[in-house]
C-alpha cells in the first residue's frame, strides 16, 4: 500500500518532465521561426542580392539508393538563384570528415552540370554543423552578409544561428519534401532548434577553423 505514494509521485515527475521537454521545443521553435519570418525567401524576385549563396550540404543519396529530394531541390534552387543574379559565388559548405564521403564535391559536380562555372564555386569540407557552417562562412571565408540556400525549416535555424554570431544572413527557400518523406526530418528539426540556444548559451565554436580563403 506504501508503494502507491511513491509511484504517483514517479507519474508526476514524469508528466512535468514531458510538459517541460514539449513547452521547450515548442518555445525554441517560435523563437526561431518568428525571428527568422522576415528573412527568408520563396521567389527569386522578392529576393535581395548577396554576393554569395551558402548551399548547406546533404547526402545525395538515401540509404535504399534512391536520390535524396533534400539534395536535389537544394542543388534546382542554388542553379536558380546563380542564374538569376541573385549571388555571384556558391559556398558549399557540407561534411567530408572520411575519404569515401564528400557533400561539397558532390554538390559542386552537379551545380557544374547544372551550369555553374566552376571558378564560381568555391568549397568548405569542415561543415559538420550548421553553426560550423555559418561560423566558417564568417571567419574563414571572410563574409559579412550571405544567402543561406536550404529547405525553409533549415534556413530559419541556420539564419538564426547566423546573425547571433555577427553574420548578417537571409535565406532562399528550397522546394521542402512532402511529410510522408521528411518526417523524420521534421522531428529531428525541433530537437535541433533546442540544441541552438544550448551552444549560444556554452559559446559553442566550430570543430575547425583554419587559415582564411578568400572568395572572388
Amino acid at each position: 500500500m506504501k508503494l502507491k505514494p511513491i509511484f504517483r509521485k514517479i507519474g508526476y515527475t514524469i508528466a512535468l518532465v514531458f510538459i517541460v521537454l514539449v513547452a521547450v521545443l515548442i518555445l525554441s521553435d517560435v523563437l526561431i521561426s518568428g525571428y527568422a519570418k522576415e528573412k527568408t525567401f520563396n521567389d527569386v524576385a522578392s529576393i535581395p542580392k548577396n554576393k554569395v549563396g551558402v548551399v548547406l550540404g546533404t547526402s545525395k543519396y538515401l540509404k535504399g539508393g534512391t536520390i535524396n529530394l533534400y539534395y536535389q531541390y537544394r542543388i534546382d534552387a542554388v542553379a536558380k538563384l546563380f542564374n538569376s543574379g541573385k549571388i555571384d559565388f556558391v559556398l558549399i559548405s557540407g561534411d567530408n570528415r572520411y575519404r569515401s564521403y564528400n557533400e561539397p564535391q558532390t554538390f559542386k559536380n552537379d551545380l557544374v552540370k547544372k551550369g555553374v562555372p566552376e571558378n564560381k564555386i568555391f568549397l568548405d569540407y569542415a561543415g559538420f554543423r550548421t553553426l560550423d557552417s555559418m561560423v566558417r562562412a564568417k571567419e574563414i571565408f571572410g563574409q559579412e552578409s550571405i544567402t543561406v540556400i536550404s529547405q525553409q525549416f533549415h534556413n530559419e535555424r541556420a539564419v538564426y544561428i547566423a546573425e547571433k554570431r555577427g553574420l548578417r544572413a537571409i535565406g532562399f527557400n528550397a522546394k521542402d519534401v512532402k511529410l510522408r518523406s521528411g518526417i523524420k526530418v521534421k522531428v529531428r528539426e525541433y530537437f535541433a532548434r533546442v540544441k541552438v540556444f544550448s551552444d549560444l548559451i556554452f559559446s559553442k565554436q566550430p570543430h575547425f577553423l583554419g587559415e582564411q580563403i578568400e572568395i572572388n
